[in-house]
């Protein structure tokens, strides 16, 4: 029997409570992992996965940076400091014309898509760099690699984590971290509930594989990613998305 690369490993996942993120929670504690995951609002599903899993259900909002320090500090315990598998994939989403968007929309889409994930990358940072190891995973979206109209806040955050990570992979290289980003298509997930069953079917049509995605597609990425098969693996952008984006 071939053991997991991704055994004993401890691993945080940000938006761990439903979609992509709970998947994800349910393969790595499968494979052996130590795992604990933050949630903003979904405090039933956080605890029925907690329970299904063993892992460990954090409260938190990443768009603010005194909810990360205390989830963070939570987490640093559960791990006795010792984190090898960062994956932030907490995020939101806001259909709708750029001239509808003032201000604080347009504040809520990047403070919580693309700061949150500087504030959760920042905090696992000195661990890993001290150690000289670790795996950052961060999940954009195709549209941050081609933009999408009505969805031009979520595309601006969505392109940030490329240049994020691409630029974060350079710096943190030499310490041994790799930084590596998913952009996930179009994926059977609650968030993409509101896309419309016309506008599913135009995307299925434009894809060759010729389907919608899975949240367990995209988590066989990270599983990857995050083991030690990926070890000359950094700065990639890895799209999921059946061949719509090349």
């Amino acid at each position: 029997m071939i053991k997991s690369s991704n055994k004993n490993k401890k691993v945080l996942i940000t938006g761990g409570s439903r979609g992509i993120g709970a998947e994800a929670v349910r393969e790595f504690t499968g494979e052996g992992s130590s795992v604990a995951f933050m949630y903003r609002n979904s405090t039933q599903k956080a605890l029925e996965l907690s329970k299904a899993t063993g892992a460990l259900n954090i409260k938190c909002n990443v768009a603010s940076s005194p909810s990360v320090k205390a989830a963070m500090d939570v987490a640093n315990e559960f791990f006795e400091n010792e984190i090898d598998v960062l994956i932030c994939n907490a995020g939101i989403s806001d259909f709708g014309l750029f001239t509808d968007f003032d201000e604080d929309r347009w504040g809520n889409m990047i403070e919580t898509n693309l700061n949150g994930v500087y504030r959760c990358v920042r905090a696992v940072l000195p661990g890993m760099i001290s150690r000289k190891k670790g795996s950052i995973i961060i999940v954009s979206s195709m549209w941050g690699q081609v933009g999408a109209s009505c969805e031009v806040a979520y595309s601006t955050a969505k392109a940030g984590l490329i240049g994020m990570t691409k630029a974060l992979a350079k710096e943190e290289g030499p310490s041994g971290i790799r930084v590596n980003c998913i952009c996930p298509g179009l994926i059977d997930t609650e968030m993409n509930a509101e896309v419309s069953k016309e506008a599913q079917e135009d995307i299925i049509y434009d894809t060759p594989l010729s389907r919608i995605g899975t949240p367990a597609d995209v988590v066989k990425v990270m599983k990857f990613l995050a083991s030690d098969q990926s070890g000359f693996v950094t700065g990639q952008i890895m799209g999921v998305n059946g061949g719509l984006i090349m």
